[in-house]
């Protein structure tokens, strides 16, 4: 277990993040699960890098960041003495999936398993000899993640949202890997012209190709 000294409650807001896998609205979190990320668990887990958060307008947005996804696949501390039974249904359902759904699915962590769309490969890839879920080949996995999550080809995919699908690869390989990438016919990767519009998450998802920092991907013709 990583040494953060995570409390029952900050475990439990991982999990909650894990499951919505997307960013969401504190005022949803407490609509939804009656659960309200405070001040001090959201400065903890935002310098523990397992959450990033953002103001918009009077509302804080969270959602689990690299290095939160990452966290995920190790176990949890949920104990808590005041919801016994909450906090063992917790423990209970967060290592059968990392310990007996997970090895079951095609997926290769936690991120791919609570994709809010399927992880499959474009249709023009369906034929290589080696299977899909079988496969290592980083710039296969980043082009099945980008089908995944692009309304169509050629839409544009911020690295923000790509990156946690490859939490248990290490940062410089995926970065090498986008970069022989963008190097295909198909493939665009470009800065967001709208610099101010970029959110703290955004410019640290970033890779560096050609001195630019570069934060959109498209796949397509």
């Amino acid at each position: 277990m990583a040494d953060d000294n995570l409390t029952p409650s900050e475990s439990a807001i991982l999990i909650v993040l894990m499951v919505e896998a997307r960013e969401v609205a504190n005022t949803e979190l407490v609509a939804r699960y009656g659960l309200n990320v405070l001040k001090p668990n959201r400065d903890k887990l935002n310098a523990l890098g397992y959450v990033a958060s953002r103001l918009v307008g009077q509302r804080y947005m969270h959602e689990l960041d690299d290095k939160g996804w990452l966290r995920v696949q190790e176990d949890l501390d949920v104990s808590s003495p005041k919801a016994r039974a909450i906090g063992a249904a917790l423990a209970a359902l967060h290592s059968g999936l990392r310990e007996r759904v997970l090895p079951r699915t095609n997926c290769r962590n936690l991120a791919e398993l609570f994709a809010l769309t399927d992880i499959a490969p474009p249709e023009r890839l369906t034929n290589l000899e080696v299977p899909f879920q079988r496969s290592t080949n980083l710039e296969l996995r980043l082009r099945n993640a980008y089908a995944a999550l692009a309304s169509e080809p050629t839409a544009w995919v911020v690295l923000t949202r790509l990156r946690p699908f490859f939490a248990d690869v290490p940062r410089e390989e995926v970065d090498e890997a986008l970069r022989q990438l963008s190097r295909s016919s198909d493939v665009n990767i470009v800065p967001e012209s709208n610099q101010k519009a970029l959110t703290e998450a955004d410019r640290a998802a970033a890779v560096r190709i050609g001195g630019q920092d570069k934060h959109l991907l498209a796949i397509g013709v």
